[in-house]
């Protein structure tokens, strides 16, 4: 029998801490899906929304959470692309399927908004085309990570940037798509991978998952180490995943002349802007901002899950904090501090009994 009510973490005030309530789940529509989520990541992008600085939010309350694992418990009428007890993973980025655009539940006080995906619950209702099902041996665990961050920074490199055996990248902003970034450049067999960040452990993993090379931003400047590497030439690519207006002029700033790509993806709170010399543009100089590594789920994550399995790409090592959900405030508190590389919530570990 399906659950009536969710734990959920919902945003109520702006710039507030995340409130815990129990929410009930409504009937699932045509296109919709009912997941049992195990684990759900948790990002700068969600940081952002928390504390405010995405400018005014006209669906408050409203969930949250766009990136997790977990196992289909229910389907609604016309959707064929999962059924129940398949294995999934839940990302914001569109696939194939029915687009439900938005949900709504009822919580203690009212209506509580939501997207066509959130996972800061343990129950959730979303749509066909959010969803991928992948193989019942992918453990869940690292399966979470397949609906963000390595879609996004491992996507920057396959994707946007192309990276091709040889090629020079320097990757600015030590995340989870930063690390993902780091990954899928050594599966590339780029000969430089140079991790830029300002805590000593996020530059210790990223060596651990293949970097070439590491600077602490505070203790020298990112360019000078990148002229030394490529004798003053530049970088092929650099990859922005700080959310930084001087690391993203910056990461433009190392990329080389004639060719040099600079992909931002990390994200400015509301109003901030970056300035760019155009002298740089004329010189051949170019920078793209990123839609999820301009990934494909449908094609993608079937990928990354075979490379997995292979042993090839280490999401494991990515991975370097868990909570409870009823700890979701210190994990974006650690977040926000730069403490965690790539964080979880763990839904399996206290989830209270549904009515």
């Amino acid at each position: 029998m399906n659950p009536i009510n969710t734990p959920a973490a919902v945003l109520v005030d702006l710039g507030g801490p995340l409130q815990l309530c129990q929410l009930a789940l409504p009937e699932l529509r045509s296109g919709q899906v009912l997941v049992e989520i195990a684990y759900s990541g948790v990002c700068n992008s969600q940081l952002l929304e928390v504390r405010g600085k995405r400018g005014p939010d006209l669906f408050l309350p409203h969930t949250l959470g766009h990136e997790g694992s977990g196992v289909v418990l229910d389907v609604g009428p016309d959707v064929k692309k999962v059924k129940a007890q398949d294995r999934v993973v839940v990302s914001w980025i569109k696939g194939s399927g029915a687009d439900v655009p938005s949900v709504a539940y009822d919580g203690p006080k009212g209506r509580v908004n939501s997207g066509a995906v959130s996972t800061f619950m343990r129950y959730t209702v979303t749509c066909e085309n959010r969803l991928t099902p992948i193989v019942r041996d992918m453990p869940l665990w690292e399966a979470a990570l397949l609906g963000c961050a390595i879609p996004t920074g491992a996507g920057i490199v396959l994707n946007t940037a192309c990276v091709r055996p040889g090629d020079t990248v320097a990757i600015f902003g030590i995340g989870g798509i930063g690390l993902s970034a780091v990954l899928a450049s050594r599966l590339k067999n780029a000969s430089l991978v140079i991790a830029i960040d300002i805590v000593d452990e996020k530059l210790e993993q990223a060596l651990a998952l293949g970097a070439t090379h590491i600077v602490n931003a505070r203790q020298k400047p990112p360019l000078d180490l990148i002229g030394e590497l490529t004798n003053g030439i530049g970088v092929d690519y650099a990859i922005e995943a700080a959310g930084q207006s001087e690391t993203m002029e910056m990461a433009f700033r190392s990329v080389r002349n004639g060719g040099g790509l600079c992909v931002l993806a990390g994200n400015l709170p509301a109003g901030e802007s970056i300035s760019l010399d155009p002298f740089d543009l004329i010189r051949g100089k170019r920078i793209v901002g990123t839609w999820g590594g301009e990934t494909n789920m449908d094609r993608d994550v079937p990928l990354y899950v075979d490379l997995f399995m292979q042993g090839k790409l280490k999401l494991e090592k990515m991975i370097t904090h868990s909570y409870p959900l009823a700890a979701i405030n210190d994990a974006l508190k650690d977040l926000e501090r730069g403490k965690v590389g790539r964080a979880l919530i763990d839904m399996t570990t206290d989830a209270p009994e549904n009515d």
